[in-house]
């Protein structure tokens, strides 16, 4: 039973984000080290926040519970700055690495967009998130405990598994919409962003209210979503030809 619970848990979590990898990176070597980067650099960010989380439980009164889940609000509010900075900071890097890719081209122009840039980022940033909020959960889905047993919710594991990943889906599309209001200096885009990134992280402290942050995350998500989808050039005439158009009406526009 818990093996069977593990391996459900990891396909949710991880499932779309492999599927999205497999078959939009990891044949481009430029998109895998995009990618590769992208993780490092929140890897990066949780180090920093991990170290100044470490310094204030060692500063503060352990016993104290309030002052605890004072602390506790504060960590995610600063990891959430700080994960977003460090976005940005790769953007910037991105940008530089793009121009003197175009300066070494033969056509004179990067031989990656912008927007895939950011898509491939925030891919990076949501798969290295994804990991490290779900890995210690997996590992105690293998038992030998059983959660529920003492009165528990027993929904933990599937719920863990679901927030993941909307957490990875959303980093994509924060990644995509970031890196868009960036590029056209629509700073207050890069503040929703960052809002909504707070708001769906500041959920999670109402678990184990779960009826009370997987709908909201989701809903975050799907606008999210649409909004990146527009940011990267989509149209409602795209989605039209998408679900209408037959195989031949596509051949004859490319033909065309």
């Amino acid at each position: 039973m818990t093996v069977a619970v593990f391996f459900g848990c990891a396909f949710i979590a991880f499932g779309p984000a492999l599927a999205l990898f497999l078959l939009t990176v990891a044949r481009d070597p430029l998109r895998v080290i995009i990618l590769i980067a992208s993780a490092f650099f929140w890897l990066l960010s949780l180090l920093l926040s991990s170290l100044v989380w470490f310094i204030a439980m060692k500063a503060t009164n352990n016993q104290d519970y309030q002052l605890q889940r004072g602390l506790l609000i504060f960590g995610v509010i600063f990891s959430v700055v700080l994960q977003e900075v460090f976005r940005f900071a790769y953007y910037k890097l991105l940008r530089k690495a793009t121009e003197g890719l175009a300066t070494l081209s033969e056509e004179e122009h990067s031989p990656i967009s912008v927007q895939q840039l950011a898509y491939v980022a925030g891919l990076g940033f949501g798969i290295m998130s994804g990991a490290f909020s779900m890995i210690n959960t997996l590992s105690d889905s293998l038992g030998p405990g059983t959660v529920g047993i003492h009165g528990e919710s027993q929904y933990f594991f599937i719920t863990s598994a679901f927030m993941t990943l909307a957490l990875t889906l959303l980093h994509t599309f924060w990644g995509i919409v970031f890196f868009d209001g960036c590029e056209k200096k629509r700073w207050w885009v890069v503040g929703v962003v960052v809002a909504l990134h707070l708001l769906v992280s500041g959920l999670t402290i109402l678990n184990p209210l779960y009826e009370g942050t997987l709908p909201p995350a989701y809903i975050v998500m799907v606008s999210m979503g649409i909004w990146a989808f527009f940011s990267s050039g989509g149209s409602v005439q795209n989605l039209q030809c998408f679900f209408t158009c037959s195989k031949s009406d596509v051949d004859s526009q490319v033909t065309s």
